[in-house]
C-alpha cells in the first residue's frame, strides 16, 4: 500500500506530505485547486512525463518521493528479483527529482532508469486516469485485460510462445538469405572466394601489426635514438668528467682515507659497488650501440608489411585478429553456399516445424483465452449490475486472425446491450462516458480480485454519474478497499461520505503566491465538505443535516457489509 505522499516544489504545490491509510481514502476540493496536480505528481515519480515548467515557479527543483508498504511474500520476492534492494520491513521509496535539465530517479536510495521504475511500479499500485475509460474504444487494448484475467494460468504457455516466436523468426530472417537464383550464388561465391584468398595468402600473424608498428617507429627514429644513446654512453664514461671517472676518484680517495678511518669501510663498499654498476651501465650502453645498426632494406620491407596490412585493416578489421576472425566468418559464409540447396532445405523445413509450434501455441493460448473470456464476461456482466446497469448483457468475442504473433493469432471485442431487447454491439459504438466509467470500474473490480497489486487510485471514476448510480459506485469502491488500499479523487457527495480517510485540496493565496494545500479531514470537517459538495456557495443548516445523514448512512453501509 502506498503510505506517504511528500511532494515538493511541483507546479502548484509548495510542499505536502500525506499520509495515507488502508482502506477507502478520498481527495475532493474545488475545480482547479489542484487534484490532478497530486495524481499528476504520482504519476511522476513513477516513470511518467514531465516537462521543466512543473517545477514551481522560482524554485531550483521539484521533488516527488512514495513510500510504499509491501505485504505479499510474492511482491516482496518479485522485486527482489528486480534487484529492489533494502527491503527492510517490505518498505520501498521512489522519490524523483526534477531539475530544469534533467530528473534523477531513485528506488531505496538506488539510481534507476525510467523503464526500470515502470516495472517496479507495475507490483506496487495499479492508477486509473481520468481518461483511462477511453482505452476501452480500442479493441488492441481488450487481449491485455484477458490475459490479466488469467493470470498465472498463462504465463508458462506464453513464455514458450515468445521463446518459439523468436526462434521463428531467427529461422525466417536465415531462410531469407538463401533467395538466390544461380548467378546470385556464383557472383556471391566468387567474391567471397576472392577475400578469402586475398587474407590467406598475407599470411598474417596474430601481433605481426604491433610488432611492425614498434620496429617501424624504432628504424623510423634511429637518428634520435642513436644521438641520445650516444651522449648517455659519453656521459657514462667517454668525457674527461664523466660518471665513471668521478666515482673512480671518488673510489681512490675513500681507499686512501681508509688507511687511518676503519670506519669508512661501508662506505668504501658502497662506492666499490657503484662503480662496478656504471661500469656495467656503460657497457650496455655501449653494446646497445653496437647492436643499432640502420639495415635499408629491412626499413623498406617493414615500411611495406605495415602499409599493406593497413590496408587490408581498411577493408576487414582494424587489428590482425579482427581480420582473422573476419577470415573464419567468411569461410563458414562459402562453405554454407557451397551447401545451400541441403541448409536451404532444412531451413525450410526447421522453419516450417516452427511455425507449427507457433501454430500449437497460438491455439492453446486462444483456448485459455476463450474458457477466460466466458467467466470474465459473467464476472463484468455481475459487476455492472451492481454499478446499476440492471437489465445489462455482456460478452466478450474471441476471433482468430490470419497473422500470429508472440502474443498469438487472437483478436478481441468487447460486447454490451444495456437495455432490454438490444442486440449485443461493440463497446465502443454504443457506451457514453459515464457508462465507460462504470464499466471500467467493473473491469477492475475483477481484476483487482484477481492480482495481488495493494494500492487502487481512482482519478474521478465519477464522470458522467449521478443520483442512484453513484451511491452504487460508492458501494462497489467501499467493497474493492475491503481487501485493496483505494485512493479516489470525487467531486460527489456520494462517493465522499464512504471514506475511511477524507482529504481536501484546496488553492490559497499567501504572499502573491498561489499554493495548493492537502489537509487531512476530521470527521467533522468531512461532514462539512460534505455540504459544500451538495450545497455549492450556499451552506444551510439543512444542507448541513443532510451531509451529517449521508455520513452516518454511509458509515453504517460500511459497517453492514463488513458483517
Amino acid at each position: 500500500m502506498l503510505v506517504n505522499l511528500h511532494v515538493k516544489n511541483l507546479a502548484l504545490i509548495e510542499e505536502a506530505d500525506i499520509n495515507f491509510e488502508n482502506g477507502l481514502n478520498i481527495l475532493t476540493g474545488e475545480t482547479g485547486a489542484g487534484k490532478s496536480i497530486l495524481i499528476g505528481s504520482i504519476n511522476v515519480a513513477l516513470g511518467g512525463k514531465v516537462n521543466g515548467d512543473f517545477i514551481r515557479k522560482g524554485a531550483e527543483y521539484g521533488l516527488c518521493e512514495l513510500t510504499f508498504k509491501v505485504h505479499s511474500d510474492a511482491r516482496i520476492k518479485a522485486l527482489k528479483a528486480l534487484d529492489v534492494m533494502e527491503l527492510e520491513e517490505g518498505v520501498v521509496i521512489i522519490s524523483r527529482k526534477i531539475l530544469p535539465n534533467r530528473t534523477i530517479l531513485k528506488v531505496n536510495g538506488e539510481n534507476r532508469t525510467i523503464n526500470e521504475v515502470k516495472q517496479i511500479a507495475s507490483f506496487l499500485i495499479d492508477i486509473h486516469g481520468q481518461h483511462e475509460h477511453q482505452s476501452l474504444l480500442y479493441k488492441n487494448n481488450y487481449i491485455g485485460i484477458i490475459d490479466r484475467y488469467l493470470g498465472k494460468d498463462a504465463i508458462p504457455v506464453r513464455e514458450a510462445l515468445k521463446k518459439e516466436y523468436s526462434q521463428y523468426l531467427s529461422l525466417k530472417k536465415q531462410l531469407g538469405e538463401y533467395s538466390m537464383d544461380m548467378e546470385q550464388l556464383n557472383r556471391q561465391m566468387a567474391y567471397l572466394e576472392y577475400e578469402i584468398k586475398e587474407i590467406e595468402d598475407a599470411g598474417l600473424k596474430d601481433g605481426e601489426d604491433t610488432e611492425l608498428e614498434a620496429l617501424f617507429k624504432k628504424y623510423n627514429n634511429s637518428r634520435k635514438i642513436m644521438e641520445n644513446i650516444q651522449d648517455t654512453h659519453d656521459l657514462l664514461s667517454e668525457r674527461e668528467e664523466s660518471v665513471s671517472s668521478l666515482i673512480s676518484r671518488a673510489y681512490k680517495n675513500v681507499s686512501a682515507a681508509m688507511e687511518y678511518d676503519d670506519g669508512l669501510n661501508n662506505i668504501f663498499a658502497q662506492i666499490r659497488d657503484i662503480e662496478d654498476l656504471i661500469n656495467g651501465l656503460a657497457f650496455d650502453v655501449s653494446e646497445y650501440m653496437s647492436d643499432m645498426e640502420y639495415d635499408e632494406e629491412q626499413y623498406a620491407y617493414v615500411e611495406e608489411r605495415l602499409s599493406f596490412i593497413n590496408k587490408l585493416k581498411q577493408k576487414y578489421g582494424n587489428t590482425v585478429l579482427e581480420i582473422n576472425r573476419y577470415l573464419s566468418g567468411q569461410q563458414e559464409k562459402l562453405d554454407s553456399l557451397k551447401n545451400y540447396d541441403e541448409i536451404k532445405n532444412r531451413l525450410t523445413k526447421e522453419l516450417e516445424a516452427s511455425q507449427n509450434t507457433v501454430l500449437s501455441l497460438c491455439e492453446e493460448l486462444s483456448g485459455k483465452r476463450k474458457a477466460a473470456a466466458k467467466l470474465l464476461s459473467k464476472d463484468i456482466e455481475k459487476a455492472l449490475r451492481e454499478l446499476n446497469f440492471l437489465d445489462v448483457r455482456f460478452e466478450i468475442q474471441v476471433t482468430k486472425t490470419e497473422v500470429f504473433s508472440d502474443n498469438g493469432y487472437d483478436e478481441m471485442d468487447f460486447l454490451i446491450s444495456t437495455n432490454p431487447g438490444e442486440d449485443l454491439k461493440p463497446l465502443s459504438k454504443v457506451a457514453s462516458g459515464g457508462e465507460l466509467s462504470r464499466i471500467i470500474l467493473a473491469i477492475k473490480t475483477v481484476l483487482a480480485d484477481k492480482d495481488d497489486i495493494e494500492a487502487l487510485i481512482f482519478d474521478e471514476i465519477d464522470t458522467g454519474i449521478s443520483g442512484r448510480t453513484a451511491q452504487m459506485v460508492s458501494v462497489k469502491l467501499n467493497e474493492i478497499s475491503r481487501t485493496h488500499q483505494v485512493l479516489c479523487i470525487t467531486h460527489l457527495p456520494q462517493i465522499a461520505a464512504m471514506a475511511d480517510e477524507h482529504f481536501l485540496i484546496e488553492k490559497n493565496v499567501n504572499n502573491g503566491s498561489t499554493v495548493t494545500t492537502i489537509q487531512e479531514l476530521s470527521m467533522e470537517e468531512s461532514v462539512g465538505e460534505l455540504a459544500r459538495l451538495l450545497g455549492g456557495v450556499s451552506i444551510t443548516e439543512n444542507v448541513m443535516n443532510n451531509a451529517r445523514e449521508m455520513k452516518d448512512l454511509a458509515l453504517r453501509s460500511k459497517t453492514t457489509n463488513m458483517i
